[in-house]
């Protein structure tokens, strides 16, 4: 579903991509799932042209279409409150999926935007549930999905309702480094994909505590920082502030 290095050139001079050939096939698609099973999700999914940073993927309010698995770039979610005032609520990297906000009420309940050039896979939820009936292990692999989402989201309300600014942080680092391991990538060194500012919105932070934050981690030595480039250098450190109470 994800991205992929094929060079299948289609009629509109976009990459080609299938699932089968994607290098992160293993993090959006279940690691059992046949060939032959993989080629029939691969029918049914659209991969249209690049998002443009800044450019909306869907709206709150939308109608609820598609589950969308992230190939390349990143994406940020975000709600507009009454006084339409932006609260973040989270960030999606490449083999990871979004779109469950929308399943209950059939339409999408938060604003997903590109944070950098970003494309997607598009999975129309209608001949998904058609296929899961067929593949039952491709059913337990979205159900997984959308329970590791809520447990991410729960995560979060403990993260924001006792740590202190430095162990926000140092949660959204790890998580960060985390989800780069699943990818094969670096565990320590980075470049965040978001403003200070998206970070301090995110966290319930000013963006001056956040660039304090990041002066203050640098200046121990935990992590090295140069603009948007992060390297944790203590990982032990950051999950002794992770687990800090405010």
């Amino acid at each position: 579903m994800a991205g992929s290095p094929q060079q299948n050139a289609c009629s509109h001079g976009f990459i080609k991509a299938t699932c089968s050939d994607c290098n992160l096939k293993t993090l959006c698609l279940p690691i059992a799932l046949d060939i032959r099973d993989i080629d029939k999700l691969d029918k049914i999914i659209q991969r249209s042209r690049p998002i443009q940073s800044g450019e909306h993927l869907y709206r709150s309010g939308e109608p609820f279409k598609s589950l969308y698995a992230v190939r390349s770039g990143s994406i940020k979610t975000y709600l507009v409150d009454e006084d339409g005032v932006e609260q973040v609520t989270g960030f999606y990297l490449p083999g990871e999926v979004l779109g469950f906000d929308g399943i209950g009420s059939s339409e999408h309940g938060c604003n997903v935007v590109a944070l950098e050039t970003s494309s997607v896979c598009e999975m129309p939820f209608d001949r998904l549930e058609e296929l899961t009936l067929s593949i039952p292990t491709l059913q337990h692999h979205f159900f997984q999905l959308m329970g590791k989402q809520i447990e991410s989201d729960h995560q979060m309300m403990l993260t924001l309702s006792k740590k202190n600014a430095e162990g926000r942080i140092a949660t959204l680092l790890l998580s960060l480094s985390r989800r780069n391991s699943r990818r094969n990538l670096s565990p320590n060194a980075m470049r965040l994909p978001m403003s200070r500012m998206d970070i301090g919105n995110f966290l319930g932070l000013t963006i001056e505590t956040v660039s304090r934050t990041f002066s203050r981690l640098n200046k121990e030595g935990i992590i090295s920082v140069e603009g948007r480039e992060i390297v944790i250098n203590e990982h032990d450190r950051l999950n002794e502030l992770c687990h800090q109470l405010s």
